[in-house]
Order: C-alpha cells, then sequence, then structure tokens
C-alpha cells in the first residue's frame, strides 16, 4: 500500500463472508461503518488518528496493515483479531505479515477472552483498564514501550514465538521498555522475558529477583521449623514450581509476590516467607548480592 492509496470500505466478495473489507488510508477522521454492519476486515490499511472509542464490533480482523494514534477507548469486541495470517480463505502457512498499532490508547477496551493476537506489534501504546483476561493467544505478538494500568489477569506474554519463526521472519519477539508499575497482576506469565528490561518498580507487594532456585534452598530452614504438616507441603510444592518455571522460562528470574509461596498459605505465613525469600542473598560473592529491602519490589 502506498500513502496515496485511497481508502475504500466495501462488502467481501465471498458470500458467506458478512465483514466488510476496509484498504487504503484513512486519517484524522471517525470511522464509521454502514447501518447495519458490525463486522470489517482490515487489509493492507494504514489509519492515522482515527477514533473507533465507544463501538460495539462483532467482529474486528486486521492483516498487514498500520494504526498510529488511533483511540479505542471503551470499543467493545466480540471477536477480536488483531494480527490475522490472511484475509480471506485458508491460510498458506509462507508469509504472515506483521500489523503494527502504535502510539494508540486502548482504554477500557472490551478485548475478549481468548483474543487471537497473532503477528502484531504494540510500540507505545497505553492498555488503561481494559479486560486483558484469559489471553493465551499471544505467543506472536511484539510489546515495546507499552503501558499497563489497572487489572492484566491471566495473560502470556512471549520473548520467543511458540512456531512459525520461518513465517514471521524472526526467532524473537520484542518485548522491551514496559511499563507495569501501575498495573495489577493476576496469573501473569512471562515466558523468555528479560524482566529487568520492563519497569515494575513501585507493583505493591512484588519484588523483580533473580536467581530464583538458590533462593528457594535458602529459605527451606525456614519452612521445616513450621509445625503443621500441610503448611510446609503447600509452600514446598509452591516453591518448587515457581523455581522449575523461572529457570525455564526467564534464566531462573522472575517477577515475584507473597501469593507464588502458597496461595492456600494463612496470609502471615505466606508474607513471612515472601520476606525471607526477597531478603535472603542467594550468592554471597562481592556484587552477587541482594540487600534488605524496604516495601516494594527488590531489584537484583
Amino acid at each position: 500500500m502506498t500513502a496515496s492509496e485511497q481508502f475504500s470500505l466495501h462488502p467481501s466478495s465471498e458470500e458467506w463472508q458478512s465483514a466488510w473489507i476496509a484498504r487504503g488510508e484513512l486519517c484524522s477522521r471517525r470511522f464509521n461503518l454502514p447501518a447495519g454492519v458490525s463486522e470489517v476486515i482490515f487489509d493492507r490499511a494504514r489509519l492515522v488518528d482515527v477514533d473507533f472509542s465507544g463501538m460495539r464490533l462483532a467482529g474486528f480482523s486486521v492483516h498487514n496493515s498500520t494504526f498510529e494514534g488511533c483511540d479505542l477507548s471503551g470499543t467493545a469486541f466480540d471477536r477480536l483479531s488483531m494480527g490475522a495470517t490472511c484475509v480471506q480463505g485458508p491460510w498458506d502457512g509462507v508469509d504472515w505479515p506483521q500489523t503494527i498499532f502504535r502510539g494508540c490508547t486502548f482504554r477500557r477496551t472490551r478485548f475478549p477472552p481468548l483474543t487471537f493476537f497473532g503477528n502484531v506489534r504494540f510500540e507505545r501504546c497505553v492498555f488503561d483498564r481494559s479486560r486483558l483476561r484469559n489471553q493465551t493467544s499471544t505467543s506472536e505478538a511484539e510489546f515495546v514501550d507499552c503501558v499497563f494500568l489497572g487489572r492484566v489477569r491471566e495473560v502470556n506474554f512471549w520473548g520467543r514465538p511458540t512456531e512459525h519463526q520461518t513465517s514471521l521472519g524472526r526467532d524473537r519477539n520484542d518485548f522491551t521498555g514496559n511499563d507495569f508499575t501501575g498495573a495489577e497482576l493476576d496469573y501473569v506469565a512471562f515466558h523468555h522475558i528479560d524482566l529487568r528490561a520492563q519497569r515494575f518498580p513501585g507493583l505493591p507487594g512484588y519484588a523483580l529477583l533473580d536467581r530464583i532456585s538458590e533462593r528457594v534452598e535458602k529459605v527451606l530452614p525456614l519452612m521445616e521449623r513450621w509445625p503443621d504438616a500441610r503448611h510446609r507441603e503447600e509452600a514446598g510444592f509452591s516453591l518448587e514450581f515457581l523455581a522449575d518455571r523461572a529457570l525455564e522460562q526467564n534464566d531462573d528470574q522472575a517477577l515475584v509476590s507473597p501469593a507464588d509461596m502458597g496461595r492456600k498459605l494463612p496470609p502471615a505465613l505466606r508474607e513471612e516467607l515472601f520476606e525471607a525469600f526477597r531478603n535472603t542473598p542467594s550468592d554471597t560473592s562481592p556484587g552477587r548480592a541482594v540487600p534488605p529491602h524496604g516495601p516494594g519490589p527488590a531489584a537484583p
């Protein structure tokens, strides 16, 4: 698509396809669909400063397109594909162009559960109290310098595509400079991502720590002094899971909270173990130890 290509919006040539096809360039205006139409496919489109706020869309699919400075605040999607493989018909599995959202606002946007993110890149976007929850189809998505505010629940972020590296043209996803200081993370998993390249300071009750496996070994004596065997078992299982996940996914580093100590533990034991875990140097060699910190996350 060239910058001068005129914007077009027309019905699909496929009789079974109810979505309308949008192509070309659209700038500085409100996006509207014809009466009775609630599904749209963007194919090789470029949209700049376009307003989608408050819309309710049954279907929204994007292929090989760019959105810059667009406002999707309050937009509600029933079905959402942000980096689709193709426009119509089966995908040949060979070429998968990337869609880019740059400087876009997703404020109270209703992402449907199991949104297909696909081959999409978000740059300097704001996700402000959006319904980012139960999102697992994210293994090809890239996030760079984005801001997350409010609750983020049951979301996977990936530093490596799990498959399709050839069609994507890369074996790593960019995931850097993202700001989670105003987010509440609940069951959020970071896979093969450098957590130190993100911003986490200010998250209450979290600590960004390295050498997780060694820390687990250091706090075992504390657990062994607990009189209740059920508590020892719960904490042991949880810490083993934490260590295995950190070692497998993120080079033995993790963003840790008291809940990772064992969600079924009494709150007092959870906090006791968490404080010992975050304040225990896992390596006492010069320059490696992590000193005790006050409230708030600890840096490695």
